[in-house]
């Protein structure tokens, strides 16, 4: 297995609606490692890695976000694994 990662930067009303744990939630039910934090700007950030398809899977998780949060931009790139185990608010 070839391990991915990417770096998604999410926009919108994302803090203060449960954005962080949902997704630390959902990572662990794909299989994903890495994290998520809020940004100063509002934003959050995530950094994602495992294996293509459940990589994926979380960034288009990440384009709906939990129920009270309004995405309005994922915008991902490319990054370097970092060797991370498990999924973690940062």
């Amino acid at each position: 297995m070839t391990r991915v990662a990417r770096r998604a930067l999410v926009s919108g009303r994302v803090q203060g609606v449960g954005f962080r744990y949902s997704c630390v939630a959902e990572a662990q039910a794909i299989g994903v490692a890495g994290w998520v934090r809020n940004l100063p700007d509002g934003r959050v950030e995530a950094h994602v890695e495992g294996d293509e398809d459940s990589v994926t899977q979380l960034l288009a998780w990440l384009h709906e976000g939990p129920a009270f949060a309004e995405v309005t931009s994922v915008e991902v790139r490319e990054a370097d694994p970092i060797g991370a185990v498990r999924f973690s608010v940062a």
